[in-house]
């Protein structure tokens, strides 16, 4: 069966992700698209070569009775409205993050998918796909270190635009953490702590660079994380595991050693889509192949909505400058872990 897809959002990333599903995945064809920018969606719609039909709204996208999914790559504040009808619709859909602008807002998708009795929404985390911190994962589930005690991480990024200020180190930035530790750790947060130290002089008017999120779980791990988003020598992710009987590290990229002007080292990636290119494919890869089956199998409506709560207690507290907790409700039946 070849999945039948309509994107909403055609700028950069919902770009990557049409000619991504349309020529490199196995199992799929972008046979609709919608953007705010009609002129926009049918330039790129005729020379990325996908030819997909052009249709006037984003609604009319989802109404299609030739498509069979969506993906969502709209801008963030349209996220919700367009989940919201997705689920009316009953038709699958994959939202990159975030599932919606407030805590408030992703859960009014949850109560909808609840309601409407089947899981269709996967939210885009797509840390969850990469290697590398599956690999991670693997080696803590085998209890390879012992039980988890700390974890020491950082998110560095060599330089960010104008426009990323106030609060996006913690809500475009810091929000991939906040999904890939709950599920490396299978744990929930109960605390927050935000600490702004020295400013670089890097960071443009707009920004507080770097600050540091203090993190802890039910299980009693306390997580540190460095947010650094104008350190200039490179896009760099990094995560230690600190557990009783050893430390359980992110792999590095792939690159090659060398040895040169009297110099031994290797190179750093500048772009983070360099980074975690391989996770979109293995992300979307298996979205295609769970939806033809009627499953979710990555990141759920609950995970969108646990991210978007810690998201906002990670904001007060940087505000209040407190250790704040985190308030969870329980997990829905509905969405109960498989196995």
């Amino acid at each position: 069966m070849t999945l039948r897809i309509g994107i909403i959002g055609c700028g950069g990333i919902g770009q990557e992700h049409a000619r991504r599903l349309h020529f490199k995945l196995a199992g799929a064809q972008v046979v609709a698209i919608n953007d705010i920018n009609l002129a926009a969606a049918t330039q790129f719609s005729e020379m990325s070569g996908i030819k997909a039909r052009v249709l006037d709204s984003d609604q009319a996208v989802i109404d299609a009775p030739d498509v069979d999914a969506l993906v969502v790559a709209s801008w963030g504040p349209a996220h919700e409205e367009q989940v919201l009808a997705c689920i009316k619709a009953g038709k699958p859909v994959f939202c990159e993050k975030p599932l919606a602008v407030t805590a408030e807002g992703a859960r009014r998708i949850v109560d909808a998918e609840v309601q409407a009795g089947k899981k269709l929404v996967q939210v885009g985390f797509m840390r969850r796909y990469d290697a590398g911190y599956r690999a991670l994962k693997a080696t803590l589930d085998a209890g390879t270190v012992g039980d988890a005690l700390l974890v020491h991480a950082a998110h560095r990024n060599p330089a960010v635009p104008e426009m990323y200020v106030g609060d996006m180190s913690i809500t475009d930035t810091f929000i991939h953490e906040i999904d890939v530790f709950r599920w490396l750790l299978d744990d929930d947060y109960v605390s927050v702590q935000v600490i702004e130290g020295r400013k670089t002089r890097n960071a443009h008017a707009g920004l507080h660079d770097p600050i540091t999120v203090l993190l802890e779980t039910r299980q009693g791990i306390r997580i540190d994380t460095e947010i650094y988003v104008a350190c200039r020598f490179g896009y760099d992710i990094q995560c230690h595991v600190v557990g009783e009987t050893g430390v359980a590290s992110l792999p590095e990229p792939m690159s090659v050693p060398l040895r040169s002007n009297a110099r031994q080292g290797s190179g750093i990636l500048m772009d983070w889509k360099l980074r975690f290119i391989d996770s979109y494919d293995v992300e979307l890869q298996d979205w295609i192949e769970a939806t033809v089956r009627g499953e979710v199998n990555g990141p759920d409506a609950w995970d969108g909505y646990v991210a978007s709560v810690t998201a906002e207690a990670c904001i007060e507290a940087r505000k209040t400058k407190q250790i704040l907790p985190i308030a969870l409700p329980e997990r829905p039946a509905f969405y109960a872990r498989q196995g």
